[in-house]
C-alpha cells in the first residue's frame, strides 16, 4: 500500500504529475482538509481539482464521504483518476467539466466544497453557494491579492458566517549542496465560510 496511515499528510513526490498542472502542497492539504471540517457522510466537490491531491487525502481520510472532483481538462481529469488509482481510493467521481458552467449537472448536492482554482472566481463561488446544503461549509484558495479579494467580496456578497481567512506560510529543510537551508513553499490564502 502506497500510503498505509489513518493521518492525512502525503508527501508530495508520491503524486504523479503532468508538467504545469498545480499540485496543492502537503502542508497547505492539511489546512484544507482542516478547513472543510469533514463528517462522517460529507459529501465534497472539489472544483479545480489539479492533480487530485485534496480527492486522494479526503477519500483515504473518509472512505464513507463522496467526493467529486471538477477539472476542465480531459488529460488532467485522467491524471486524477491515475492518482486515485495509484492509492486504491474509489470513492471519487471524476466530471470533466468547466465550473460554473457544468455545475448544474452535478449530483448529490455538496455540504462541503473546495475550491482550488477557477476563472471567473466569483462567479464560481455563487453559484456553488446556489448548491451548497443549509450549513455547509466553502473553503477557497487565494495565491495572489487579486483573487483574495474576489473571493471575500463574493463572501460578504453571500453573506457567509464564521469565515477564516489564514494565509499559509510554510518552509521546508533542502539540501542545496552540502548544506542544508530552509526553503519557503508558495505563500497561499485559505479562506472558508460557512451557509446558513
Amino acid at each position: 500500500m502506497l500510503w498505509p496511515y489513518k493521518t492525512p499528510g502525503i508527501p508530495d513526490n508520491l503524486f504523479e504529475r503532468l508538467p504545469g498542472i498545480p499540485l496543492s502542497k502537503r502542508e497547505v492539504r492539511l489546512l484544507l482538509i482542516s478547513a472543510l471540517r469533514l463528517t462522517k457522510d460529507s459529501v465534497v466537490w472539489d472544483i479545480g481539482a489539479g492533480t487530485g491531491t485534496i480527492p486522494v487525502e479526503i477519500g483515504l481520510l473518509c472512505p464513507e464521504n463522496t467526493i467529486i472532483a471538477v477539472e476542465r481538462d480531459e488529460d488532467v481529469a485522467k491524471l486524477i483518476r491515475r492518482n486515485c488509482d495509484r492509492f486504491g481510493v474509489n470513492n471519487v467521481t471524476i466530471f470533466e467539466g468547466n465550473a460554473p458552467d457544468c455545475l448544474s449537472e452535478l449530483q448529490p448536492q455538496p455540504d462541503r466544497v473546495c475550491i482550488e482554482g477557477g476563472s471567473p472566481i466569483k462567479d464560481i463561488i455563487t453559484q456553488v453557494w446556489q448548491r451548497l446544503k443549509p450549513e455547509g461549509r466553502l473553503v477557497a484558495t487565494a495565491a495572489n491579492l487579486e483573487t483574495l479579494y474576489l473571493i471575500s467580496e463574493g463572501f460578504a456578497a453571500l453573506q457567509a458566517r464564521n469565515i477564516e481567512v489564514v494565509q499559509a506560510g510554510v518552509n521546508r529543510l533542502e539540501t542545496r549542496g552540502v548544506h542544508q537551508t530552509l526553503a519557503a513553499v508558495d505563500p497561499i490564502f485559505i479562506l472558508s465560510g460557512e451557509k446558513f
